[in-house]
């Protein structure tokens, strides 16, 4: 399981940790990531994703999955996210 964000596609940063004495040792900086089911309205359904807290910040701002999948780009998304964001499209638009 890559550690990166299904939604905002952050993943690992690299730094330093720097001592007392001012050693500088590599060292990487992890995303918070959590696993989460969010409510798809349009599907009615659950979706399963591993997303990071700012993610979910995100997704609650924006008024839900539905309407932050809508404005995403499908270069940031996963495979899996990129798949409920078509699904969307398409039972939005047999609705309409």
């Amino acid at each position: 399981m890559s550690r990166r964000c299904e939604l905002t596609g952050k993943g690992p940063m690299s730094g330093n940790n720097v001592s007392h004495a001012n050693n500088k040792t590599k060292r990487r900086f992890l995303p918070n990531l959590n696993d989460v089911t969010l409510q798809s309205e349009t599907l009615g359904r659950g979706v399963k994703l591993r997303i990071s807290a700012a993610a979910l910040r995100s997704v609650d701002h924006r008024g839900g999955l539905d309407a932050f999948l809508a404005k995403a780009k499908d270069n940031e998304l996963s495979d899996n996210a990129l798949k409920v964001k078509k699904e969307i499209a398409k039972a939005q638009a047999a609705s309409a």
